[in-house]
């Protein structure tokens, strides 16, 4: 049945599916459980569709297009799905089709106190919006549909409005996504002042024409703007806050496909619409990566919120994808275009990789708070024992973001390693000095994920249960642990055949401008991934067989060396104490050490209280309580400095408002002068 349906119609149909399940969803919004099935359902189907559609175009089809006018420019809509744009079709179809089928068994517990009808209408709305996102080739249509997808993730993120957390949280990502949403509008206008058109298109081809200075106006106002939705360092504020706000199936496809939007229009505008870019550009594009991937895992570390710990972790990855983009943006500038498309190719193979395995550890997070009631990891413990298979596949996740081999994270930064080590000896010492900045930090960055999350696997599963809820736990239901498996099983295949992938990747990048008769620089001899002119190999394939062999030879020899021994059952010492939950260490105390050694960044706080049962007992206290905080810098040094200055204009502003009219006839006079001065000029 779905091989007789063409690209173009599947990806009509996603559309379809998707807007069916969000007026189904707001029709049934009464009735939970028909809603909830209704409008998962129908995301599913739109997934798949959607699959269809992007895997059509990439292994050969024709892009396609449609465009229709409207007197009113922002009623026009023109769209063109070409490979880039199928590639991100691809990634946000592939975890909105495991997100919806777990997202069946999680929304059951919203039941009798939130609406799954009005979670299901802005769900579809929100994936909606991503189609269209990543398709838009209108500047006027992008705006509209960008702010559809902004507004419908800002209501999944409040839509637990009764935690006044989850408001707060949802402010703040308004405010952010619109500040960026201006400077995004004033891109398109100073390119529309040069072009003459919101046509991508016409764009692409009268960008040469844009003057120097125009051209770096619209890459700040580029970087601001869709780093801001990216989650870039410091335009991150809103990220930690809003993505563990949201029900967790919507926090997997925000951190896992969101934020990419927003590397998707890097792409587009950064080497789409103007190639042969400045040096300058790829520099501070590899800075800010090295930056974000450094903070970002970094402050993760001090986290013992679960799902505010992923959130950052999707900055740290933002900012590993920005590392590949990066130097692809200075290699096309030096005119090494071989390299340029390895750059990239590791940047998109990150984008998938980074999706994949981070909505699989927000999935595995939501199944752990569905059970305990709470985020906070000093209140899981002994999970392994009543959730046997989300614990497992929350270890896979977290193999795989540690980029261990054979897992899917492994592959892309080794590729973006590569990309980076092709700098060192390509350009003068100061540009080489980036690179090896660069490569370091993402050598660092690797080091502290791993620790990370050993702190978050071992706090959540080992050890015993530190509270009641835990204690009580149980697995969570098959469709939740189906979403999941799903994924895990993703992280091993994309890093099994990471070659394959990468050879399609590479025609994604081939159908650039410019990039069309460049030599490809990946090759996949004999199942292994090979760069160009024998810089480096590597074959997963080959270390996936290595590893199943040495396991289960060490299996094997473990049963022979116990087979014939008696198991003898008995108490543990335990110098006279008995063991209980509050002799582990904590999810704090892991991360302690590291904390004390970044001191200097993450500016800790220690706050220790005391209280003794009189005056004359001083030396034996009856209590003892110690909380460690985190200052954020940011907020600090950078965003309230900037309230306290916006607050204080606008009183001196305010008063302007005098309350006389006559004051109010002068300031319209004083204006129209003013313009007409302007025009005369």
């Amino acid at each position: 049945m779905f091989t007789a349906v063409s690209a173009q119609s599947s990806f009509f149909l996603a559309l379809l599916f998707l807007g069916l399940g969000s007026l189904g969803s707001a029709c049934l919004w009464k009735k939970d459980a028909a809603a909830n099935w209704w409008g998962n359902l129908c995301a599913i189907t739109a997934s798949v569709f959607g699959l269809l559609s992007a895997i059509r175009v990439l292994l050969g089809g024709a892009a396609f297009s449609l465009a229709a006018d409207s007197p009113l420019g922002a009623l026009s809509f023109s769209f063109t799905v070409d490979k880039l744009s199928a590639f991100f079709i691809f990634v946000i179809s592939l975890i909105a089709l495991p997100a919806s089928i777990y997202g069946l068994g999680y929304v059951k517990h919203y039941y009798g106190r939130y609406s799954p009808g009005v979670l299901g209408f802005f769900y579809n709305l929100f994936l909606a919006g991503l189609f269209l996102v990543v398709s838009a080739d209108n500047a006027l249509f992008f705006l509209t549909v960008w702010e559809i997808m902004s507004l419908a993730s800002y209501f999944l993120v409040i839509f637990e409005h009764r935690e006044p957390d989850n408001i707060s949280a949802g402010t703040r990502y308004f405010i952010m996504t619109h500040a960026g949403t201006a400077c995004i509008i004033l891109a398109f206008l100073v390119l529309y002042r040069f072009t003459g058109s919101f046509e991508f298109d016409v764009i692409r081809e009268n960008f040469a024409a844009v003057p120097a200075y125009a051209k770096n106006i619209v890459f700040l106002l580029t970087l601001a703007g869709f780093g801001t939705k990216a989650g870039i360092i410091p335009l991150h504020i809103w990220l930690p806050s809003a993505h563990p706000a949201a029900p967790t199936h919507v926090s997997a496809l925000m951190s896992g496909v969101m934020i990419k939007t927003g590397i998707y229009m890097f792409i587009r505008i950064l080497i789409d619409f103007s190639p042969g870019a400045p040096l300058w550009w790829g520099i501070a594009v590899l800075l800010i990566g090295a930056a974000s991937s450094l903070f970002g895992v970094l402050y993760a570390l001090t986290e013992h919120d679960i799902k505010k710990l992923l959130a950052y972790h999707s900055i740290e990855n933002i900012g590993i994808i920005l590392l590949g983009l990066g130097s692809a943006l200075v290699f096309w500038a030096a005119g090494a275009e071989s390299l340029a498309m390895l750059g990239l190719i590791a940047a998109l193979f990150h984008t998938l990789n980074h999706a994949v395995f981070k909505a699989l550890l927000f999935l595995g997070a939501g199944s752990v708070i569905s059970q305990t009631r709470t985020r906070n990891m000093e209140e899981y413990g002994g999970l392994i024992r009543t959730m046997p298979y989300t614990a497992a596949l929350f270890l896979t996740g977290s193999l795989a973001i540690s980029a261990l081999p054979p897992f899917n994270g492994f592959a892309s930064e080794w590729l973006t390693f590569q990309s980076l080590f092709s700098g060192f000896g390509s350009f003068g010492r100061s540009v080489a000095g980036v690179f090896a900045l660069s490569a370091g930090a993402l050598a660092f960055t690797g080091g502290l994920a791993a620790a990370c999350f050993v702190k978050a696997f071992g706090a959540t599963f080992l050890a015993r249960p530190r509270s009641v809820e835990a204690a009580r736990s149980r697995e969570s239901a098959p469709s939740m642990v189906l979403g999941m498996g799903v994924l895990a099983l993703l992280t091993l295949v994309i890093g099994i055949f990471s070659g394959v992938v990468s050879r399609v990747l590479s025609v994604v990048v081939a159908d650039r401008p410019g990039f069309s008769t460049v030599p490809v620089p990946v090759s996949v001899p004999a199942a292994s991934l090979s760069l160009g002119s024998g810089f480096a190999a590597m074959s997963l394939p080959l270390v996936f067989v290595s590893l199943a062999a040495v396991s289960a030879l060490v299996a094997f020899l473990t049963y022979l060396a116990t087979a014939g021994r008696r198991v003898k059952i008995g108490r543990t010492w335990d110098c006279g104490t008995d063991l209980t939950p509050r002799m582990e260490i904590t999810a704090t105390g892991f991360s302690r050490s590291l904390i004390s050694i970044f001191r200097g960044i993450l500016k800790p706080s220690k706050q220790t209280t005391i209280e003794y049962r009189d005056a004359d007992s001083r030396f034996f206290p009856q209590t003892r309580s110690v909380k460690l905080e985190i200052k954020d810098v940011y907020s600090a040094y950078f965003y309230r400095p900037v309230e306290r200055l916006t607050m204080a204009l606008a009183a001196q502003i305010k008063k302007i408002q005098c309350g006389n009219v006559n004051a109010y006839i002068v300031y319209l006079f004083a204006a129209l002068i003013a313009l007409l001065v302007w025009a005369v000029i």
